[in-house]
């Protein structure tokens, strides 16, 4: 399976049966996507930052508008159970904040099964998790967290431990910002050290770390 990192939380994962692209939000992508296609498309939230007179086809809930590129793709933006082209996909339903969504709003996590491997893609998640969560969300190998928004560095550091994947992959949500660029260190050092950068994620099932891992993505947006 091969992941590669768009900016803020947008994500492609490209295996074999198919390819899953979380949060493909014009803001980050652009009206045509900039070429992403995939046949899967998730969104773990509306889109905060839509762009003036958007056009094109919605997703499910009407509230996000979808680049061009992935016009034919399924669409999923909430909680349930799904299974598209041999590929499982689970929505848990998470919160943009620690208070049920009070201040910032509901969203989904999602869990994608590709390639033999769990990925658990987090959004903009705002908490920890409950036992009745983890036991929703499963065995996960590889997390996708979010770093520089609700979720403090050490926060997000315990959500891995919660989770305890075998890579983890830290979704700066404003790579321009000097305070996400400190979070992102913080991070680093809660999970022990900073990984080098790297173009994208190639990983096997038989190829997975033994210990938990950290790598550090390029942003794909800025090519």
């Amino acid at each position: 399976m091969e992941l590669t990192w768009y900016g803020r939380t947008c994500v492609r994962l490209r295996g074999r049966d198919a390819v899953v692209v979380a949060d493909p939000y014009q803001a980050i992508v652009g009206p045509t996507g900039r070429g992403i296609t995939g046949e899967i498309v998730t969104f773990s939230h509306p889109d905060d930052r839509p762009l003036p007179k958007q056009k094109g086809k919605r997703s499910r809930d009407g509230a996000t508008v979808l680049p061009s590129s992935l016009d034919d793709a399924f669409v999923l933006d909430g909680p349930g159970e799904y299974e598209v082209r041999d590929v499982l996909v689970t929505g848990v339903r998470t919160y943009r904040d620690d208070a049920k969504g009070a201040e910032r709003g509901k969203q989904t996590a999602f869990v994608v099964e590709l390639d033999a491997m769990h990925t658990i893609h987090l959004g903009e998640i705002g908490h920890l998790l409950t036992e009745e969560k983890l036991a929703d969300i499963g065995p996960i190998d590889i997390a996708c967290v979010p770093v520089g928004g609700a979720l403090s560095p050490q926060k997000a550091a315990e959500l891995i431990a919660q989770l305890d994947p075998r890579i983890v992959v830290p979704l700066p949500l404003d790579e321009d910002s000097a305070e996400t660029r400190d979070a992102l260190a913080r991070f680093f050092h809660e999970m022990g050290g900073e990984p080098a950068v790297q173009p994208k994620l190639s990983v096997t099932i038989s190829g997975l770390p033994a210990e938990t891992t950290t790598v550090l993505l390029e942003s794909r947006g800025k090519v």
